[in-house]
């Protein structure tokens, strides 16, 4: 295999776990994270360490039948990756959204440490 092949640059790592988020393939999204992988809310909270909890949160999360990521723009340096996304999901006060940041280091062709800023949920009027 070619070195490109066995290290996808940051944005195509990036861009297959937003694509297994989105198809709520957990498999397909641990794949892109290394074992020893963290995740934080920004700056510096330690949400999950490792691969097994960031499973673990996610497993849950994929449940929500409205789970989606829409990526409004995506911007990149070397191995760092910043994505603007509006996430649609159900909330415990019911369906909604809400404005992320996410920023991805990416090593070895995949994510080593992420970081999100979540803005405040907007929930969705009743019809």
């Amino acid at each position: 295999m070619s070195d490109a092949a066995d290290h996808p640059d940051a944005d195509t790592v990036v861009a297959r776990q937003l694509d297994a988020y989105n198809a709520r393939d957990i498999d397909a999204f641990m794949a892109t994270w290394h074992d020893d992988a963290q995740y934080f809310e920004h700056p510096s909270k330690l949400l999950a360490n490792g691969a097994a909890e960031i499973r673990a949160r996610h497993v849950i999360r994929f449940q929500e039948a409205e789970l989606f990521g829409r990526l409004l723009g995506r911007f990149s340096v070397g191995n760092m990756v910043v994505d603007q996304e509006v996430v649609t999901r159900r909330f415990p006060e019911g369906r909604g959204r809400v404005d992320v940041i996410a920023i991805y280091e990416v090593a070895g062709g995949k994510i080593a440490r992420a970081w999100f800023k979540l803005g405040v949920p907007i929930l969705d009027t009743a019809a």
